[in-house]
């Protein structure tokens, strides 16, 4: 399945942010365009995978009714984490404040990153080399 091996890559290099000179602020910018790109693959993972389910929200859902209908079907996602991305994926495009920006940073590195590799783990228990098959297979 193509959105979850975007959202595996995705991840992968998310996952070096430790590694990098998190005092540039480019790199601190970077990390948080990484940040907003795995959200919105992790959403429309969960929307598509919600499809799969039969779950009829997943046809018109927005960002946040997916959320709280994935913490229905998936019991390894913590809603509250979830809901606490979407709110600073919509708001972080107006951090002008370097302390803002840091806390943000400090979220993504000790939560929120934790989130999304738990999504991924989860989601390979549960579907295993379903997730892997061509798109056509998911039916």
């Amino acid at each position: 399945m193509k959105k979850y091996e975007n959202f595996v890559s995705a991840l992968a290099n998310l996952e070096d942010a430790p590694n990098q000179d998190l005092n540039n602020d480019f790199v601190q910018s970077g990390l948080i365009n990484k940040f907003n790109l795995q959200f919105e693959l992790s959403w429309k993972l969960l929307k598509r995978l919600l499809e799969y389910e039969g779950a009829t929200l997943a046809a018109s859902g927005s960002p946040r009714a997916i959320v709280k209908e994935s913490y229905r079907f998936y019991d390894f996602i913590d809603e509250a984490a979830w809901l606490d991305m979407l709110r600073d994926r919509n708001t972080n495009v107006h951090i002008y404040d370097n302390k803002l920006a840091q806390d943000l940073i400090q979220r993504i590195l000790n939560v929120y990153i934790p989130a999304f590799c738990q999504l991924r783990d989860g989601l390979m228990e549960r579907y295993g080399e379903l997730l892997m098959a061509p798109d056509d297979q998911f039916v």
